[in-house]
């Protein structure tokens, strides 16, 4: 037989070529006949996704194509993974880092850091963290916000991490719990420390102006702070200085401090809380329209409930914590402060944001968290029930559990009206956060009652608003769960389904996403979210949590951009 060296040659090219295309379309994962939402908020189009190690690869017409996995999404929305906005994750995660009851609803990124955040912390501020801790315990390992967010990375979480610089945080390091200004030496460290933050990966600067010893912060020390975390491409994020009776005075000062700062500013969960401030929300969306026309970067945040959630401290004048908790648990021992203190809980003020009041009534008022195990019977129940059950009236009672527990109880207050959470929907420029951790039902965490929107914020805005009531189409609320807030925090890569970006994906069925969680029994999984991908990894398969832990610390714009700006 004559050998055709020629021949032999050609087809090992042949042989190898068609090697090449056949790895050319292997992919490590295939999501197939999906309906796609790419979060760009346009209609939907049936498609097919690659995914490569921690990247998506294609998106188009894989029919050809070759996977070790494949998910049939027929039927099924795809989606970039959602952003939580406003996460209090920051212990559940140390704890269980599965994010059960926020993977379940899609959720790839919490985000972190309304005004108190895990770092930077002095040393007497990490023992006071070890010794306030409730249900959840656990070693402060970390000083600074960037070590932390490497803890939960190391430790593994399922899902994504991030978190702004809380400005309570930086006040409580410098100052303490004190009611007074920074001096210019003091303002200077403040400073320092969102620079070192920012350099870590913080988002920005975040503040709960409500609450001691942010309350005694003044508008000058905020706007020092966000004009260094400008300098690193940050935003300011605030639970603004009144919901209620200084409504509209509050948002002018985020105006003010965004304008002042050159930085984008974001409202946390917007809304007008108490019956009498409800129709306040219209002239407030003008307000913030008019700033955003004429060029200042405004946004705002929101849960998809008509109750609060917080401390039962809220129901008290601020400057009671003046000097810290303990100081106000001295106070309230004090016969003659407690009797000033009944008058100043039943009185309505623009001194303060008085939750009391704002609640209409101790009916109004669920507390859901205490510290000591005698008084956990309560858990659950209204303030005007545990008032019936002590045979004292609401106001002594408030004052006698702070005392009697020890802590900030956690309450649940009902303050919204429903429809503005449907008009505060519909916005284009808010996006979504729960204002909650992210749990699983069981272990310590059936220790407490926590806030429905912890296992529903999701869920109850893709189920009960978007599909049964039609208030907003899919296609935009997935935009605002996704494209909207990565874009606001300047988060590279995430929120989009783009090739090259990293590979955060959901597929749920539309007909079946639903909330379950309720103020009496909230600790329910949503249903309906089937599958979730983090950084191209399932942490979610047919609905049941894989175990799996690929989330990882997302850094801001300050980890990476030159330092703009003059001192």
């Amino acid at each position: 037989m004559k050998h055709y060296p020629w021949l032999t040659a050609l087809c090992i090219v042949i042989i190898g070529e068609s090697c090449k295309l056949s790895e050319a379309n292997k992919y490590d994962l295939i999501i197939r006949n999906g309906t796609i939402y790419d979060g760009n908020g346009k209609q939907p189009y049936t498609g097919d996704i690659a995914v490569n190690a921690d990247t998506i690869a294609f998106i188009g017409n894989l029919s050809d194509a070759h996977s070790r996995q494949v998910i049939d999404a027929k039927g099924l929305a795809v989606a970039p993974g959602f952003i939580n906005m406003l996460s209090w994750a920051n212990e559940s995660l140390i704890q269980d880092g599965r994010s059960q009851s926020d993977i379940r609803q899609g959720v790839t990124l919490e985000v972190m850091g309304e005004g108190e955040s895990m770092g930077p912390l002095s040393p007497a501020m990490a023992k006071e963290m070890e010794q306030a801790q409730t249900a959840v315990k656990y070693k402060v390992a970390w000083t600074s916000l960037g070590e932390y967010l490497e803890f939960l990375q190391h430790k593994g979480v399922s899902c994504n991490v991030a978190s702004f610089v809380g400005a309570t945080t930086l006040r409580r390091y410098i100052i303490g719990e004190d009611n007074r200004d920074p001096t210019p030496a003091e303002l200077e460290s403040m400073r320092q420390l969102v620079a070192q933050s920012m350099k870590e990966g913080a988002l920005g600067v975040g503040s709960s102006l409500i609450y001691p010893p942010a309350f005694f912060a003044k508008t000058d020390e905020l706007v020092a702070l966000c004009d260094e975390a400008s300098r690193y491409g940050g935003s300011y994020i605030s639970h603004i200085r009144s919901e209620g009776t200084q409504l509209h005075e509050a948002v002018e000062e985020l105006i003010t401090i965004a304008k002042r700062a050159h930085i984008h500013a974001e409202i946390y969960h917007l809304k007008a809380a108490g019956k009498s401030n409800w129709s306040k929300m219209d002239s407030v969306i003008r307000r913030i329209e008019r700033a955003r026309a004429e060029g200042v970067n405004i946004t705002a945040d929101m849960y998809n409930y008509l109750a609060g959630g917080t401390g039962l401290a809220a129901t008290l004048p601020p400057t009671l914590q003046d000097g810290g908790f303990g100081k106000l648990r001295e106070r309230l021992q004090d016969p003659a402060i407690r009797k000033q203190t009944i008058r100043d809980m039943v009185t309505p003020t623009d001194k303060w944001e008085n939750f009391y009041v704002a609640a209409g009534s101790p009916d109004q008022i669920l507390l859901v968290g205490f510290r000591q195990d005698s008084l956990k019977k309560y858990t659950g129940k209204s303030l005007a029930a545990i008032a019936a059950i002590r045979h004292t009236s609401p106001e002594e009672t408030v004052m006698d559990l702070l005392v009697q527990d020890s802590s900030n109880i956690a309450s649940i207050y009902f303050l919204m009206d429903e429809e503005n959470v449907k008009k505060e929907q519909q916005l284009p420029w808010v996006s979504f956060g729960s204002d909650e951790g992210s749990y699983t039902p069981d272990g310590v965490f059936l220790q407490f009652n926590c806030h429905p929107r912890a296992y529903g914020n999701v869920a109850r805005l893709l189920g009960k608003y978007v599909r049964d009531e039609k208030v907003l189409s899919l296609a935009e609320a997935i935009r605002k769960l996704s494209k909207l807030p990565a874009t606001n925090l300047r988060i590279e890569k995430r929120g989009e389904l783009k090739a090259g970006n990293y590979a955060d994906v959901v597929i749920f069925d539309p007909a079946a996403i639903q909330d379950h969680a309720t103020y009496d029994k909230p600790h329910q999984f949503a249903t309906g979210m089937v599958h979730v991908l983090v950084n191209g990894v399932p942490v979610l398969k047919d609905g049941e949590h894989t175990g799996a832990k690929p989330g990882r610390f997302v850094k801001g714009p300050g980890s990476q951009l030159p330092v703009t700006g003059d001192r």
